[in-house]
């Protein structure tokens, strides 16, 4: 489905993306792991239309996306849920959902209808629909920003650090729900620094450091590699990974 070959972004003249290549097939969990500053968002940017690459090639469904902008993506199928969540804080629960339907604006039953399913996905979201989005806890936001997603009906979720500044109750709750989506057949792209968490659940992952990928494979295969265990695992991991 998404095909990224030979990246190169830059910001100025920092090179932050240097020959990055992945690729992520139909109904596919694949995690991409790596430290702060490796270039994790750059590439979710640079996917996603935010950030134009210098060179290498995008493709979704067999076609180039590289060089467009992201509202142009957006409609083709790519849903993005950012870092840092960044929902419309000052706006209700409810509505925040239906302006993730907003391409699908002329289509007024099939928004009341994908909005009643995310309702009904999330009870927590339902009883709090009528509330300010800024006033939800880190974990209903990050529910908000999935189902906010969902609502485009995309192809391809991509989830940039969805784990990002929640309690460990909550993150778990958060992987669950994106275990779930991966059982019912999405395809989505997931960007971690909680890399045990990730590649639990993933098909495939990659690793990046320094704007590069270092390492590539199963998920089960990159959980009992060394380099992984040592840098993003932590001491006794092999451990806690073969308990």
């Amino acid at each position: 489905m998404l095909t990224v070959k030979s990246i190169h972004t830059y910001y100025g003249n920092i090179h932050a993306l240097k020959g990055v290549s992945l690729h992520v097939g139909n109904g596919e969990l694949v995690t991409l792991i790596g430290a702060n500053g490796a270039g994790k968002s750059t590439l979710v940017n640079t996917i996603c239309g935010l950030i134009q690459p210098r060179k290498g090639v995008i493709e979704f469904q067999g076609k180039p996306i590289q060089s467009l902008p992201p509202e142009s993506i957006v409609p083709k199928g790519i849903a993005l849920v950012p870092e840092g969540r960044q929902i419309f804080a000052t706006l209700t629960v409810e509505a925040n959902l239906q302006m993730g339907g907003y391409i699908h604006r002329h289509k007024r039953e099939q928004i009341q209808e994908d909005l009643h399913r995310m309702l009904e996905r999330f009870p927590i979201l339902n009883e709090r629909r009528q509330q300010l989005a800024g006033t939800l806890s880190g974990g209903e936001q990050q529910m908000l920003a999935i189902s906010r997603a969902l609502m485009s009906r995309p192809q391809l979720l991509v989830l940039d650090e969805p784990s990002m500044g929640l309690a460990p109750l909550i993150t778990k709750e958060i992987f669950k729900i994106i275990q779930e989506l991966r059982e019912e057949g999405r395809t989505i792209l997931l960007i971690e620094q909680n890399a045990r968490a990730a590649l639990n659940i993933a098909d495939r992952g990659y690793v990046l450091e320094t704007g590069k990928v270092v390492l590539q494979g199963e998920g089960t295969m990159l959980l009992q590699h060394q380099e992984v265990q040592r840098a993003y695992l932590g001491k006794g991991a092999k451990q806690i990974v073969d308990a």
